[in-house]
């Protein structure tokens, strides 16, 4: 959407919305929309780094009024990646319970077309409050893309193959910026999940992203067995023989007998997934997955997104990290669809223990989405 007065393009449903309140004055309607966006404090990178440092409010003159005002941004509206300089997210519920003067204002997006100034007197605050618990606070699951963001081309490719995460996560997937959640968070994920403090961990990590080495090694074997039977029979094998195939797989030619039950086990679970992967449609009749590689290719952009927002690596490097993803991914499968069923797959071994569960559906959901919504990268960029 293109305003009709200022020719400004809104990056986000968030501040095509917030334009909107603002050119009618319904305030309501502003506190409404923020009640559902991730709102982030800009602030010094020491400072966030500072143990115990609490939110930055730091009020400074609204140039739109001349009131003092703690600024906030929305996620579209994030000043460009700078070393030194970073965001914390927070909620608008979060801010009234933690708001330190009710002289001051909120001013979000200031000096923007979607800019919003709010008093935030005790009742006020209620009224964010009201809102935000209304609304349940920022959604997951949402389909986001930035209208200035790279849309066509080897770099919007590269970023697509993150877009299961992006979705995840309610972020926008054509992104590479300023953040990912936040600086913090950030960080807190890199450490927590991948065991990534420093910028040495952070190369390895990715160099084992690249060569797909953290897939698991039973599913590899599994897979890599019943692709080499298939060439060999000039067909699909069925599950028994796949099966017998692994008892003598050259793989596990000195596993012992636990080991070769385990890949056994695994090739059982794969088909077992598959079998259900037809019937709900993400493959077709006697299509199958013949490689895991999808789900370390599109963790490689959410871990380089976090990595820049963190500022464990910068623009530039992190650029070419997405660009390798993407040519990996067109180098192992043919589609959009075959590279999403692969990280579906994936994903459901990983996490779903054979129930057909919570995670199940949502891979099932995400596959959907990024297939079908016209809106999808999966649907407007080609795969090569």
């Amino acid at each position: 959407m293109t305003t009709r007065t200022t020719g400004w393009v809104p990056p986000t449903e968030t501040e095509r919305l917030l334009y909107e309140a603002r050119a009618a004055g319904d305030e309501a309607a502003g506190i409404g929309v923020l009640s559902r966006a991730k709102l982030f404090l800009p602030t010094g990178r020491l400072y966030a780094d500072t143990p115990g440092a609490t939110a930055p409010f730091t009020p400074v003159k609204d140039p739109e009024n001349g009131k003092w005002s703690v600024h906030v941004r929305t996620a579209g509206m994030l000043q460009p990646w700078h070393p030194d300089w970073v965001h914390l997210s927070v909620t608008l519920a979060e801010l009234a319970r933690v708001w330190p003067n009710a002289s001051w204002r909120l001013a979000v997006n200031s000096g923007t077309p979607c800019a919003i100034s709010l008093k935030a007197k005790p009742s006020h605050r209620q009224a964010w409050l009201k809102a935000g618990n209304e609304s349940g606070g920022p959604p997951r699951g949402l389909l986001v893309a930035y209208a200035g963001g790279p849309s066509h081309g080897a770099l919007a490719h590269g970023l697509a193959c993150g877009a299961h995460l992006s979705l995840h996560n309610s972020v926008a997937w054509n992104e590479l910026g300023t953040t990912y959640f936040d600086y913090r968070r950030d960080a807190a994920s890199l450490r927590e999940v991948w065991r990534v403090t420093n910028r040495a961990q952070y190369a390895d990590k990715l160099e084992e992203l690249y060569g797909a080495r953290l897939c698991g090694w039973e599913e590899a074997i599994a897979l890599n067995s019943r692709a080499a039977l298939h060439e060999h029979l000039g067909r699909a094998p069925s599950e028994a023989e796949w099966q017998d195939a692994l008892a003598k797989a050259p793989a596990l030619h000195r596993a012992d007998a636990e080991t070769v039950a385990e890949v056994r086990w695994t090739a059982g679970r794969i088909a077992r997934y598959e079998e259900r992967f037809r019937a709900d449609g993400i493959l077709t009749a006697g299509e199958r997955v013949d490689s895991l590689r999808a789900f370390d290719y599109g963790r490689i952009i959410s871990f380089v997104r976090m990595g820049l927002g963190a500022r464990l690596t910068e623009p530039g490097p992190a650029e070419e990290a997405v660009l390798a993803a993407g040519r990996l991914s067109r180098e192992t499968y043919n589609s959009w669809e075959a590279f999403s069923a692969a990280y579906a797959l994936a994903r459901v071994l990983a996490f779903d223990d054979g129930e057909f569960g919570r995670t199940y559906q949502e891979s099932v959901a995400q596959h959907r989405i990024l297939t079908q919504d016209l809106k999808s990268p999966y649907r407007s960029l080609p795969w090569s």
